[in-house]
C-alpha cells in the first residue's frame, strides 16, 4: 500500500538525519565531529587597503617598487607568473617600509599572498597594527603603561615573524585600522602580491536607521553603530583591541545600541549567560559592585526591549540573590557597605565625594529595575524588598559635587531634579567635562530635562571632534581640552604637534594603549533614536509604543526602529510654523499610545 505523503516524508527525514546533522562536514571528520569541532559563529571578508601612508618610513634609496598593485583587489591565491607585485628590497644599511592605510576601523587579521623572494628560506617581518596611524609607527611597551608607547597585552599587534615565498599567510587578531611592514634582514627582496585585512563581524541586518538634515549628526549615528557592531564577537566585548571582555557596565550602551540597532541579538543574553557563571554570586559581576548594579539594569533594558520572559526566568534565582545580597548591605540609616572600592568612569575618579553620590544613585535606579524585574518574575517579596532598599538609600542623598557623571545619575534614578542637575552642572561649558561611556547618561539627564537642543549641540561637539580628528569608531576615553594643537589619527604627527592617540590618556589607557573602538561610547546613536525619532517601546507585552520627536533646530529626521514585531518607520517635518508633521508605519499589532 502507498505510504501517505507525511508518512513517506517523516521517514526519508529520518533517514536523512545524520547526513543533514553533518551537512558540509568532510565525510572524514563527521564520526566525532560533534565532541571536537565548534563552528565559528563570525563571518569573514578580505579588503585591500585603501591608500598608502608612507613608503620609505626614512629610506633614501628607492626600495620600493609597484606598491600601486597593492591597491587593487585580488583573488587571494599566489600566481607562477609572478606579475603585478610589489618589491620591497633592503640594503645594509636601510630596510623598506611600508604603511598602509585600510580606510576603516576594522577587526581582524592581516593575510599576505607572495610571490618570489631572494631567499629560498623565508624571509623575516616586522608587522605592526594600529589604530592610529601613531600607533601603527609606535614602540611597544608591555612591562609599563605609559603615554607615547603602545601595548600588545590583551591582542598581539607588533609582531617579528618569518613569512614564505610564493605562499600565503595570515596574521594576527586584533582591532587596527592601518599596518606597518617592515623588511627586517639586510640584502633581501621580498614580493607582494596583495596585503589583505581580514575582517571578521557579524552578517547582520542594520534594522534600525536615522537621517536627518544635519550630515555631520548622520555620520555619528551610523559610526556608533559600526562600533558596536564590531564589537559583538562571540560575546559582547568592550575593545576590538582591548580588553576584548564581557564587561557588564561597558554592556549598557551597548545592548541599548544594539536593540535599536539591530534589534533581538543572541551576543546580549549569550553574554549575561556567560558573566553569570564566570561570577556566581555572592562575587560580584567583573570585581566591582557597581557592574553588578549594571547587571540589573541591563536585564530590565533587555526585557524591556525584547519581552524575552523565557530568559528573564532563567536569570530568575541570580537576580532574586542579587537583591538579597544588597539588602544585606544597605542599614536603616541608609548607609551601605556593597564594596570598599567605588567606580562610575574612570575620569570620575578623581572627584570622590562626587562618585560616591553618584554610586548611591546607581543602587537606587538599579533598585528601581530590579523592582519591575521582580514584578514581571512574580516575585512580590522581592519587589517590596527593592523598595525598602531604595527608601533607605533616599534617607542619604549626597551632593553632586559638580560631577557630571553623578548629577546624571542622580537626575536619572529621581533623586535630584533634571533641570535643576543640567543647570547646576550637566549643561556648564556645553561638552566640557563629558566623556565617552557616561555622556550616554549626561545626554539623557539633558532629555529628562527637556534640554534636546543643548544635547543635540553637545553630539555635534563631542562626538563630531572625534570625527574631525579622523574617527571611525567612537573611542574609549576623549576630552575637548586634547584638541589644541592636536593631528588626526590618520596622518603622521607634524612636528610640534600632538599626536591625538600617543600623547594623551590615564588610568588603564595612557598613550596608544587608548581602545579607538569601544562599545560604551556610542551613546549618541540610541540617544538620536529614541529623543530625535522619538521612538519608545511602552510596553512590551502590549505591543505599545509611542512616538514624540524633539527635533531642536533640525528641520527634518526619519528612521527606522526595530522591534520584538517588526520594524517601526517614521519620519517627522518642521512646518513653517515649528508644528511637526509626522508619518508612521507601524507592525501589524502594534498599538501608538
Amino acid at each position: 500500500m502507498e505510504l501517505l505523503p507525511a508518512i513517506r516524508k517523516s521517514i526519508i527525514a529520518f533517514v536523512l538525519l545524520p547526513t543533514l546533522l553533518y551537512a558540509g562536514i568532510p565525510p572524514t571528520l563527521q564520526s566525532d565531529a560533534s565532541q571536537r569541532m565548534t563552528k565559528d559563529i563570525m563571518n569573514r571578508a578580505y579588503i585591500t587597503p585603501k591608500r598608502i601612508v608612507t613608503k620609505y618610513a626614512g629610506c633614501k634609496n628607492n626600495l620600493i617598487k609597484d606598491e600601486h598593485y597593492l591597491l587593487e583587489r585580488g583573488n587571494g591565491q599566489s600566481e607562477m607568473n609572478r606579475k603585478k607585485c610589489c618589491i620591497m628590497t633592503s640594503t645594509e644599511t636601510e630596510k623598506a617600509s611600508l604603511l598602509l592605510d585600510f580606510g576603516s576601523e576594522l577587526h581582524g587579521g592581516l593575510k599576505l599572498v607572495m610571490g618570489s623572494s631572494s631567499r629560498r628560506e623565508p624571509s623575516l617581518v616586522r608587522i605592526r597594527f594600529g589604530e592610529s596611524v601613531g600607533e601603527a609607527n609606535s614602540t611597544t611597551s608591555n612591562s609599563e603603561w605609559k603615554v607615547g608607547f603602545s601595548t600588545d597585552d590583551h591582542a598581539k599587534r607588533d609582531i617579528i615573524m618569518e613569512i614564505p615565498r610564493d605562499g600565503m599567510i595570515e596574521i594576527g587578531n586584533t582591532g587596527f585600522r592601518f599596518v606597518r611592514l617592515d623588511l627586517l634582514q639586510n640584502n633581501a627582496t621580498i614580493s607582494l602580491k596583495e596585503i589583505s585585512a581580514i575582517l571578521r563581524y557579524r552578517d547582520i541586518p542594520y534594522l534600525g536607521s536615522f537621517e536627518c538634515n544635519d550630515q555631520r549628526l548622520n555620520k555619528i549615528w551610523i559610526t556608533g553603530a559600526y562600533t558596536v557592531h564590531l564589537n559583538m564577537q562571540e560575546f559582547l566585548w568592550d575593545g576590538i583591541k582591548r580588553d576584548r571582555v564581557v564587561w557588564l557596565g561597558d554592556m549598557h550602551p551597548e545592548l541599548m545600541t544594539i536593540s535599536r540597532v539591530f534589534g533581538y541579538n543572541e551576543v546580549i543574553p549569550n553574554s549575561l549567560d556567560l558573566a553569570c557563571k564566570q561570577f556566581p554570586l555572592p562575587n560580584w559581576m567583573n570585581g566591582m559592585s557597581a557592574y553588578s548594579l549594571w547587571y540589573l539594569i541591563n536585564q530590565y533594558e533587555w526585557y524591556h526591549q525584547t519581552g524575552d520572559i523565557d530568559f528573564l526566568k532563567k536569570h530568575s534565582d541570580y537576580i532574586s540573590g542579587l537583591i538579597h545580597l544588597i539588602n544585606g548591605k544597605v542599614d536603616d540609616a541608609g548607609n551601605e557597605t556593597l564594596a570598599p572600592a567605588r567606580f562610575l568612569d574612570w575620569p570620575s575618579s578623581g572627584n570622590k565625594a562626587g562618585v560616591e553620590a553618584g554610586y548611591r544613585a546607581l543602587i537606587v535606579w538599579a533598585m528601581q529595575d530590579a523592582h519591575q524585574l521582580s514584578l514581571k518574575l512574580g516575585n512580590t517579596s522581592d519587589a517590596q524588598l527593592c523598595l525598602d532598599i531604595i527608601n533607605r538609600m533616599k534617607k542619604k542623598i549626597l551632593p553632586h559635587n559638580n560631577l557630571k557623571q553623578a548629577a546624571s545619575l542622580m537626575a536619572i534614578a529621581g533623586l535630584m531634579d533634571p533641570q535643576q542637575a543640567c543647570d547646576e552642572v550637566v549643561s556648564v561649558g556645553g561638552g566640557k567635562g563629558f566623556s565617552t561611556f557616561y555622556g550616554y547618561y549626561m545626554l539623557e539627564a539633558l532629555a529628562k530635562a527637556g534640554e534636546y537642543e543643548k544635547a543635540i549641540d553637545i553630539i555635534n561637539t563631542f562626538w563630531g571632534a572625534m570625527l574631525d580628528l579622523g574617527a571611525t569608531t567612537f573611542w574609549e576615553d576623549f576630552n575637548l581640552d586634547w584638541i589644541p594643537n592636536a593631528a588626526p589619527i590618520d596622518e603622521p604627527v607634524p612636528a610640534g604637534k600632538k599626536d591625538i592617540h600617543g600623547d594623551f590618556g590615564a588610568y588603564c589607557y595612557p598613550g596608544f594603549r587608548h581602545s579607538l573602538c569601544h562599545g560604551w561610547s556610542s551613546g549618541p546613536t540610541t540617544w538620536l533614536s529614541d529623543h530625535v525619532l522619538g521612538i519608545k517601546i511602552v510596553d512590551v507585552e502590549h505591543k505599545q509604543i509611542s512616538i514624540e520627536p524633539h527635533l531642536g533646530k533640525l528641520e527634518w529626521a526619519k528612521g527606522t526602529y526595530p522591534t520584538p514585531w517588526g520594524v517601526i518607520e517614521v519620519s517627522h517635518e518642521k512646518k513653517a510654523d515649528g508644528k511637526i508633521t509626522t508619518k508612521v508605519k507601524l507592525p501589524k499589532g502594534v498599538k501608538q499610545i
